[in-house]
């Protein structure tokens, strides 16, 4: 059964890049009508040009007063995807209360900000479907200098958990995809960052099993799949989508 997305209205955060950007196309593709937001308001308006199904907001997410007014303005929505994320390099010693409230605030916070603000009008439509990018590095595994980024994305998983099963009578249903390591503009600045570019690709390739990272458009095919109907029994989960790093 082709899996089709017409008639329904999906909101992105963090989709100017990455795995937000192939998710926003993808379901474009499909026919969702897609409110493509990010802080990089130019590149989302682009994207709009390029695609009679998308249209393009500027949007800071630590922004609560923007996140109410951009929610109130819109149709309501029936697909939530919230990607928008921060990934820190460091163990509890080289965290700071300042990386933790930002690791916290962008992961976490502003998911719970923006979820909050949609949830009403799902539950007015009775349908939705809420997705949020956590991560394979969570509740799910720890990986090593990934402290404050492990525990927020731990607390997406526990976010994703309850709102299920707050509202699944309501007719909406929320799940979580973890990634493991997807190739990305911000992947790559993290790599250069490094010193030694190709050095570092190369060890974050040797933890994946496959032996490669992902790509974003496999990711957004999984947020396709819980973003339709094909998935309408499904909800409460966490899955991964790792290149069996979690086996």
């Amino acid at each position: 059964m082709e899996q089709t997305l017409k008639g329904k209205t999906a909101l992105v955060t963090a989709a100017a890049n990455g795995i937000g950007r192939a998710s926003a196309e993808a379901m474009a593709a499909r026919g969702a009508n897609v409110i493509a937001t990010d802080i990089d308001g130019p590149a989302v308006t682009a994207m709009a040009d390029a695609s009679p199904n998308i249209t393009g907001h500027q949007l800071d997410v630590l922004d609560a007063a923007a996140v109410e007014s951009l929610v109130a303005s819109v149709a309501p929505v029936h697909i939530l995807l919230n990607c928008a994320g921060w990934v820190h390099d460091g163990t509890i010693l080289d965290c700071d209360e300042e990386v933790w409230d930002r690791s916290f605030n962008l992961n976490a916070k502003a998911m719970y900000r923006i979820t909050k603000a949609v949830l009403p009008g799902m539950r007015d439509s009775g349908t939705g479907s809420i997705i949020n990018i956590a991560s394979i590095v969570s509740s799910e595994k720890g990986a090593p200098r990934r402290f404050a980024y492990g525990a927020s994305k731990a607390a997406i998983i526990g976010m994703t958990k309850s709102i299920a099963a707050d509202f699944v009578k309501d007719g909406i249903r929320c799940n979580a995809i973890c990634p493991g390591t997807v190739q990305s503009p911000s992947l790559n600045d993290r790599l250069a960052a490094t010193g030694d570019f190709d050095k570092a690709l190369a060890a974050f390739k040797d933890r994946q099993p496959m032996g490669r990272l992902g790509q974003p458009e496999e990711i957004a095919e999984m947020v396709c799949y819980l973003a339709g109907d094909l998935s309408a029994f499904t909800t409460g989960q966490a899955f991964a989508v790792d290149g069996g790093w979690s086996i």
